[in-house]
């Protein structure tokens, strides 16, 4: 098999001139390491069998991006502590600059210097914000991090935020922590990873209400989330609606499949091949300026 030809077959067929993936992970090889350990063991917050299909080198996952064709993707990373972000902060601003397809990420947690590390990022050209609140364990509106999501909001700087309850539910999840948040900060470009997973209903009712909200697919409608969280069916009309705020992401590596099924079940959803190409690559292009190709 040459997946990577199977790939670019399938955004070639869709007349795009590559792909844009929101929500790809590159971090320092010591907290990848873990975060993989973690994986194996399929530890509580994963809490099932989970095989890292492309266990590869930095260089090599770069790589296989580029053969994919996917002219634009993230470095997602996240903290689980305080005095941690900062640090992933540098590490993802070299790896941007050495990196130039992928787009300059960064991240946060609530405590006193956020608001520092955090405008000193934007500054530094980060382009897009990480927050996962199910392995971070804080609430979205501590009131600690009002002055960066103020930040983020002013500045239109856009923020993938792991907030759904899958695929095990944390003390801050789900829509509602994360809807007061866009009370407060109407303005926030926030992107719900994973479609809101397994929450679907609820985070399309955020997204009707918020029109600066956008969905990522990452690893919706696969074999593998429709074991435990399937997509309703009856909630697809709406999905079609909302084509202009629905992203690809991927989660690349750290999936139990290969890369080609994500896109082969955004396919399988009947929604026509105009929201297909909007999805794989128009919306997230026109996000990020990054042109037609």
């Amino acid at each position: 098999m040459n997946e990577a030809a199977d790939v670019r077959a399938f955004w070639q067929g869709l007349g795009l001139p590559g792909l844009v993936d929101v929500h790809t992970h590159f971090m320092p090889k010591n907290v990848l390491d873990k975060v993989w350990a973690y994986f194996d063991a399929a530890g509580p917050l994963v809490n099932r069998p989970w095989p890292i299909t492309y266990r590869e080198a930095e260089e090599q996952r770069v790589r296989r991006l580029r053969e994919f064709g996917v002219r634009g993707f993230t470095a997602m990373l996240y903290p689980h502590k305080p005095g941690m972000a900062a640090w992933l902060n540098a590490w993802s601003a070299d790896f941007a600059a050495r990196t130039t397809d992928c787009l300059h990420t960064a991240t946060f947690y609530p405590e006193p210097e956020a608001p520092g590390y955090v405008a000193r990022a934007i500054e530094g050209g980060a382009r897009v914000f990480k927050a996962h609140l199910q392995v971070g364990g804080y609430d979205p509106a501590d009131r600690a991090l009002d002055e960066v999501w103020g930040l983020l909001a002013s500045t239109g700087t856009p923020v993938v935020a792991h907030c759904g309850s899958g695929p095990v539910p944390g003390r801050f999840t789900g829509p509602g922590p994360i809807g007061e948040v866009l009370k407060r900060h109407p303005g926030l470009v926030l992107l719900v990873a994973h479609m809101g997973m397994p929450e679907y209903g609820d985070f399309l009712d955020l997204a009707e209400r918020h029109p600066d909200l956008r969905l990522d697919t990452t690893m919706a409608f696969t074999d593998f989330a429709e074991a435990d969280a399937p997509f309703p069916r009856a909630e697809l009309p709406r999905l079609r609606d909302l084509r202009e705020r629905v992203l690809l992401g991927s989660d690349f590596p750290n999936i139990p499949y290969r890369y080609l099924h994500q896109l082969e079940a955004l396919a399988g959803l009947g929604l026509g091949e105009e929201w297909l190409r909007a999805v794989c690559h128009d919306n997230a292009a026109a996000l990020f300026g990054l042109g037609p190709g």
